[in-house]
This record gives structure tokens, sequence and C-alpha cells, in this order.
């Protein structure tokens, strides 16, 4: 039984020796694991980065290409329309000169034209600027001549309207021309 005892008392002595060298090499092992799992992770946090920020860029791009789009549509619509408002200021100067005549024929027809074409521009985004009997505003109105006024609180209005003027989708495309009371 001596020798079993001895035998026990040696054997777990080469086990612990064992187990230390294996412990350092589970140690540098698990070092070296956990450094390669701190690059991995350092490089998807990177990759993520990068993935968001091409994703940022290309939102961005597609938002510009939508307002880009947009704008364009906008600068031809309003030229179209810069391009349609002599048709109605002689639409207006043919209702104003019909007054006077006889034929009601012809007045029905031309102000049918007239607010037919009017409604339509209106869906657009076309309004009119009101100018007659309003305070002058550099902003809105462009003074081509002055006019004396006998009554105090008329002097800075707007006296007479020589040419309609036009605003679209809030945005000035013609001053209304007007005559200024002084």
């Amino acid at each position: 039984m001596s020798k079993k005892q001895t035998v026990k008392k040696t054997t777990p002595k080469p086990v612990e020796e064992k187990t230390e060298v294996k412990g350092e090499k589970v140690d540098e092992k698990t070092k070296a694991l956990q450094e390669e799992i701190e690059a991995l992770k350092a490089s998807v946090a990177k990759e993520k980065d990068d993935y968001i920020r091409l994703m940022a860029d290309f939102e961005n791009f597609r938002r510009h290409s939508a307002e880009a789009k947009l704008e364009l549509v906008s600068t031809a619509s309003a030229d179209i329309i810069k391009g349609l408002l002599p048709v109605l200021d002689d639409c207006e100067r043919a209702m104003k000169m019909l007054t006077d005549a006889d034929d009601k024929v012809a007045v029905e027809g031309t102000e049918l034209i007239y607010n037919k074409l009017m409604s339509f521009l209106k869906t657009k985004g076309l309004e009119v600027i009101k100018a007659k009997d309003e305070k002058f505003d550099t902003d809105f109105h462009e003074a081509v001549a002055q006019m004396p006024v006998a009554e105090e609180d008329k002097k800075g209005l707007v006296f007479d309207v020589v040419q309609t003027g036009y605003t679209l989708s809030g945005k000035v495309i013609r001053y209304a021309k007007v005559v200024v009371g002084i």
C-alpha cells in the first residue's frame, strides 16, 4: 500500500506541471484569440461605419436628384407661364375695349377664354399681384410714373396699374408696373 500511496503522491506532481505549461499556452492562445476578436470587432465596426456613410451618401444623392428634377420641372413650367402672360394681357385689353362695344357675344367669349386660361394658370400657382390703391411696395411693384394727388392719404399708394404683375408659387415672375401717387 505504501507503493500506491507513493505512486499517488508522485502522479499528481507531473500533472500539475503539465497543467501549468498548458495553462500558459492556454493564456497565450486566449490572449491571441482575444486580440484577434478585438481586431475583427474593429474591422466590423469600420465596415459598418463605411456602409452607413455610403447609405447616407446614396440617400443624399437620391434627394438631390429628386430636388434637381423638381427644380427643372418648376423652371420649365415657369418659362411656359411667363410666355402666356402676354396672352393674358391681350385678353385684358380686349375685354376693356369690348366693354364699350355693343357686341355682347364677343365680350362673353373673350371673358370665357380669359377666365379659363386664368383658372388653369392659378392651379399651377399663378397669382395676380394686387396693386391698385395698395401701398407702393418695391418687392412687388415697379414704378413707371408718379402722379401728384390732392389727398394726403393717397400719397405713396398705387394710383393706376399700367401692367398687371404676377407671382408663381410665391415668387415674383413679373412686377406690376404702376403709377404712384406723390
